[in-house]
């Protein structure tokens, strides 16, 4: 898989957001955009986490003979579990081990076809890959962080997920959504620039809640569901202060996981 670096996280921070710092959003004075660009070069320049290539992409979680579930997920760095290093650590591990533990006890199929740095422009490729071989049941989509750091259009960001949500609806797939998580929680970028990148976070967040419901997926709001304990709790993110750890994932994971349980059960009444 062609990885793109943990730096596609923010590669778009120097640029559009230094850009962006010109229209002084939050100083509204030259210095005040000079402080964000400056904040912008220094979170671009950041060491983050990377994906850890030995993490397998593909598991099977829960009893044999229990129902299978295929679950697929498709997104950035989120899909992956990048600031993690055990499969049971990430989003999809630690979704998959809840679903063969509850009451429905499912033997779940996991694979990603997520890319590290991956915007919403780059979910069509996935889709396809996604459905080469065996149709999912369900396909899980993280995507949206590197949308905002790059400042793209909340309306175009939204357009090309409503388009792949579309796409695997027509596939008979169900799918759930995790929208832009709460961007004002991460700590390897400084404020303002924090509070700009999570304004830009919370736009994309409500655009691609109306594309995904309008494309017949469900959707869970990240930012409101978890931002809070995100951003009271500095160990739900690994050490590079910007992806999730461990304790970030199983946040995440207890948030999705009764739209998930919900997409399940709904596969079983075919």
């Amino acid at each position: 898989m062609n990885e793109r670096s943990g730096r596609g996280v923010t590669s778009g921070l120097a640029g559009r957001l230094g850009r962006a710092a010109a229209f002084s959003l939050l100083a509204g004075t030259v210095g005040g955009a000079a402080v964000l660009a400056g904040e912008a070069f220094v979170a671009r320049h950041r060491r983050y986490a990377q994906p850890e290539l030995g993490l397998a992409l593909r598991a099977t979680i829960g009893r044999a003979g229990a129902p299978p579930l295929r679950l697929v997920l498709l997104g950035d760095s989120s899909a992956l579990g990048v600031g993690v290093d055990r499969l049971t650590d990430t989003i999809g591990g630690q979704l998959a081990n809840l679903l063969a533990e509850g009451p429905a006890g499912r033997r779940v199929h996991l694979s990603s076809v997520g890319v590290s740095g991956s915007r919403s422009t780059d979910l069509a490729t996935q889709v396809a890959r996604a459905l080469l071989g065996e149709r999912p049941d369900v396909a899980l989509i993280l995507i949206g962080a590197n949308d905002a750091t790059g400042l793209r259009r909340p309306s175009d960001a939204a357009a090309y997920l409503g388009a792949a949500v579309h796409r695997l609806r027509e596939a008979r797939v169900e799918v759930v959504v995790g929208t832009c998580p709460d961007l004002g929680a991460a700590r390897a970028i400084a404020p303002p620039l924090r509070q700009v990148v999570g304004w830009a976070g919370r736009r994309v967040a409500r655009a691609q809640t109306t594309a995904v419901l309008e494309a017949g997926g469900s959707v869970v709001d990240l930012g409101t569901e978890t931002g809070p304990v995100f951003r009271a709790d500095a160990g739900t993110l690994c050490p590079d202060g910007f992806h999730p750890s461990a304790d970030g994932y199983r946040v995440w994971a207890h948030a999705l996981l009764p739209a998930v349980v919900a997409a399940a059960a709904a596969t079983t009444r075919r």
